[in-house]
C-alpha cells in the first residue's frame, strides 16, 4: 500500500473528472535504490498510485484486470516535482467492470497516463 506513505492524497475535486492533488514522499525508501541522488518514481508505483486513488475515491477494494494503454511520458523526480495532479475519470461498464482512464502531471510536464479496467474483489 503506497498512499499516505509513497504519496498522499491532498485534496479531491469531483466533477466530470476527478482533479487529485497529490504530494509525493521524496524520503520514501525506495528511491534508495531507485535512483540515488535521482530519484525517479518507478512506473509500477505509478500504477499503484492510479489503482490506490480509485480504491480511495469508491471505498471498494480492486484488482487491476486490464492495463489497455500505460504511458511513460517523462521522468517524475519527487524532489523536483513533490506536487503532482491525477486526473482521472471513472466509468462502470457492462460487464461490471470499471474502467479507468488516468494522467499525472505538473504544470504543463505530463509524466504518465493510464488507461485500464478494474474488478470489485469481494472480501
Amino acid at each position: 500500500m503506497l498512499l499516505n506513505d509513497f504519496f498522499k492524497i491532498i485534496s479531491i475535486e469531483s466533477g466530470e473528472k476527478y482533479i487529485i492533488n497529490i504530494e509525493m514522499n521524496a524520503k520514501h525508501k525506495i528511491y534508495e535504490g531507485h535512483f540515488p541522488g535521482n530519484s525517479v518514481a518507478p512506473g509500477v508505483c505509478l500504477t499503484q498510485m492510479v489503482k490506490e486513488t480509485v480504491e480511495h475515491i469508491t471505498n471498494q477494494k480492486l484488482m487491476m484486470v486490464t492495463g489497455d494503454n500505460i504511458k511513460f511520458t517523462a521522468v517524475l523526480n519527487p524532489e523536483v516535482n513533490p506536487n503532482v495532479i491525477m486526473k482521472l475519470s471513472l466509468k462502470t461498464k457492462e460487464n461490471g467492470l470499471l474502467h479507468a482512464d488516468s494522467s499525472i502531471s505538473a504544470g504543463e510536464i505530463g509524466f504518465f497516463s493510464f488507461k485500464g479496467s478494474f474488478e470489485i474483489k469481494n472480501s
